[in-house]
């Protein structure tokens, strides 16, 4: 049986003035998606996130309309596109089937389930040919794909939490879970933020907003009587707090978490008002304190969002390196997937009862 959690009702989150209501802006994030998706090609884990946040936004909405393109869409893959599948070998791959399984949810069609728990599965299969280090993690109890980049926690997390809805074998939360309890001792600071890598000793905004999300999603499965679930909450909450120090003004974040210097950044600042949305509705943040930070985070979102639906300061994808300057540097995109999703992540937390 899943676990399910009682979520709370907040006027916070619930009241918004015209023009930023989440179903207004779901719909027009959503629809631009579904107008321009995959078309022959293997899809990358951005715009994999975001086909899922337009996909759980009309379910949230009950938007059929959207939702019937955002299906069809998808049958290709069974067919002559086949071969665009993507390779189950790594972390920004193996996150794809959270996408079939999604469909599962929606659907119950059992095609989309043998498509995507593979993907799950695999994380914890050891290939032959995996490198010394894989095969150490793997001798752990950790995925073999480990890599100790904050990314990880997203792409990882998200797969499993998917296979554990579409399943109910709690295996799937509790390895998850152990995964990120192990995280947490690497690559949290004292300050509740983490760096990019242990040898990347700076605070990326979306590479902490991976973390909060991915934190978030293991959160809402796992039990209290887990023996990570202690260790996961406080890191959640230390975060939390630190985030709400670092807000602007204006609800948003910056490229540089704790640089009052650095660009005002799209993508993480939606992934940390998607924690805080969540930490509120579930009962893990104070509801008055965080609620007010959450509304804020959206309110300010909205305004980076074009007329045409594209939201703009969007960061590029983004490799570690031990450079400060680089992450200075980052080119900013308008439309980034990156940033189309986790705004629709936001509408749906929102939107859920």
């Amino acid at each position: 049986m899943l676990q399910t959690k009682r979520t709370i009702d907040t006027p916070l989150l619930i009241n918004f003035p015209a023009g930023s209501a989440p179903k207004e802006i779901g719909k027009r994030l959503g629809n631009l998606f579904a107008k321009g998706k995959h078309n022959g090609k293997t899809l990358g884990y951005a715009e994999t996130f975001t086909w899922n946040g337009a996909l759980k936004y009309a379910e949230a909405a009950k938007d059929n309309e959207l939702l019937l393109p955002l299906k069809t869409g998808f049958e290709s893959f069974f067919t002559t596109d086949k071969n665009f599948l993507p390779v189950m070998d790594h972390v920004d791959r193996n996150m794809f089937g959270s996408l079939p399984l999604t469909l599962y949810l929606i659907t119950k069609d059992e095609r989309y389930r043998e498509m995507g728990k593979p993907y799950a599965d695999s994380q914890w299969e050891v290939p032959e040919d995996a490198s010394i280090s894989a095969k150490s993690w793997a001798e752990k109890g950790y995925s073999w794909q480990t890599r100790l980049w904050i990314d990880d926690m997203y792409m990882i997390t998200i797969i499993q939490m998917h296979a554990y809805r579409a399943t109910g074998d709690m295996k799937y939360v509790e390895r998850a879970a152990k995964e990120m309890a192990m995280y947490l001792d690497e690559l949290q600071r004292l300050n509740g933020l983490f760096y990019h890598a242990p040898d990347v000793p700076y605070f990326w905004g979306r590479g902490n907003g991976w973390m909060a999300a991915g934190m978030a999603e293991v959160l809402r499965f796992l039990p209290e009587s887990s023996p990570y679930y202690s260790r996961i909450i406080q890191g959640f909450q230390t975060m939390m707090a630190s985030l709400k120090k670092y807000q602007t003004e204006e609800g948003m974040w910056r490229q540089l978490v704790d640089k009052p210097d650095c660009w005002i950044e799209t993508s993480g600042s939606a992934m940390f008002a998607y924690a805080f949305i969540m930490g509120v509705k579930y009962g893990w943040l104070p509801v008055k304190e965080y609620g007010e930070a959450a509304r804020r985070a959206w309110l300010g979102m909205v305004t980076y969002i074009n007329p045409d639906g594209k939201v703009r300061e969007v960061c590029v994808g983004t490799n570690k390196k031990n450079d400060m300057q680089y992450y200075y540097d980052r080119r900013r995109n308008t439309g980034d997937y990156h940033g189309q999703a986790s705004y629709l992540w936001c509408t749906v937390a929102l939107l859920e009862e």
